[in-house]
């Protein structure tokens, strides 16, 4: 089978990554790189990718995201991850959100193929309309209007995944 397409029928979303082993630039710039070649609508390449390994901002948004989630003090849910990988795209581009979600879909798919897990974590939207979100860019040099499309938790992993769930019936037709 083509390895590309056998990396897609092997990735899955990671919920337990190692805290503590970070990632290596090296590895990390290949994942990124894979993001800047998505698919995008008009060639705009709407998406911008922002790498945070930064401890005390990754504390920072996954507090946000907890909260936002509405999950108990304590919970995690980047679980662990040492690094993330936060997906915006330009709000003006009509094709924002499937231009950021094609970005996201690279990155995740570069990550499986490089032998690191990663996890696709909503609430970026919510978190970057929230004045402390907004401030958080401003201060990473960010300017312009940007949705938050989601978050690639990335790192080793530390709790391996089952088995794909069995595909459901009628997921595909053919039209005469």
């Amino acid at each position: 089978m083509n390895e590309v397409i056998q990396a897609m029928l092997t990735r899955r979303s990671i919920h337990g990554f190692k805290p503590d082993v970070q990632v290596p630039r090296e590895l990390m710039d290949q994942i990124i790189q894979a993001g800047t070649y998505a698919a995008n609508g008009r060639g705009r390449q709407s998406a911008i990718i922002v790498a945070i390994t930064n401890q005390a901002l990754r504390a920072r948004l996954s507090e946000l995201n907890r909260q936002i989630g509405g999950w108990k003090e304590g919970f995690d849910p980047f679980y662990g991850a040492p690094a993330y990988l936060l997906v915006l795209a330009e709000k003006e581009c009509p094709t924002h959100v499937y231009d950021g979600s094609l970005v996201m879909g690279n990155l995740m798919l570069a990550a499986h193929a490089l032998g690191l897990g990663s996890c696709w974590i909503n609430r970026a939207r919510e978190t970057f309309e929230m004045v402390e979100g907004k401030e958080i860019l401003a201060s990473l040099g960010i300017q312009g209007d940007y949705e938050g499309i989601g978050y690639c938790a990335l790192g080793y992993i530390e709790k391996e995944p089952g088995p794909a769930a069995p595909r459901k019936e009628n997921f595909v037709y053919y039209a005469p």
